[in-house]
């Protein structure tokens, strides 16, 4: 892994900083319903080419570097990041994620988590990774799983999306 370059793989995923045209790929990918509906009401959707030039823009400025694009043979297919906490919680970061929903299922997902992880607990001195799952979205428990999460608890209707009311399944890794 090379975080000076903030490009790093495992020879069939690759997590890079974003470039400018990622906008492009960015925009056409999150624009999906089935995408939006697992992530939070921040994620808008529709998702416009102006919602992708505004988040890579933002990215770009966060120091250290926490949000990557998530590369597979070659081309964009998503992004993922790792969230500093502050405070007491300095030491942990919350992880989240999303790919194009043509890439589901192929373990991409899975290589990129191992991948973010192993960067926030090399280069963000953080000791423990979390994710918030809705209780509905068995496909990212599963990832998680995957990659070594263990499940700490369950978050008893705390979550409302699409006006529904649904557990969040709180996932966490401890640095080895």
């Amino acid at each position: 892994m090379k975080p000076a370059s903030l490009r790093f793989s495992d020879g069939v995923v690759t997590l890079r900083k974003f470039r400018r045209n990622d906008k492009y790929r960015m925009a056409e990918i999150a624009n999906n319903m089935k995408i939006a509906v697992n992530l939070r009401d921040a994620f808008p959707y529709p998702y416009s080419l102006e919602d992708a030039r505004k988040f890579i823009n933002m990215c770009l400025r966060v120091k250290p570097y926490q949000v990557f694009a998530i590369e597979f043979e070659g081309e964009y297919v998503g992004n993922i990041g790792l969230h500093k906490q502050d405070d007491v919680y300095r030491k942990t970061a919350e992880l989240g994620y999303f790919i194009g929903e043509q890439y589901w299922n192929r373990g991409i997902t899975t290589r990129a988590v191992n991948l973010i992880c192993e960067y926030g607990f090399r280069e963000l001195d953080v000791i423990k990774i979390f994710s918030g799952v809705f209780s509905f979205n068995t496909a990212s428990q599963r990832v998680l799983e995957k990659c070594g999460f263990e499940r700490e608890a369950v978050l008893k209707s705390s979550v409302i999306k699409n006006g529904k009311i649904y557990d969040e399944y709180r996932y966490a890794k401890i640095q080895a």
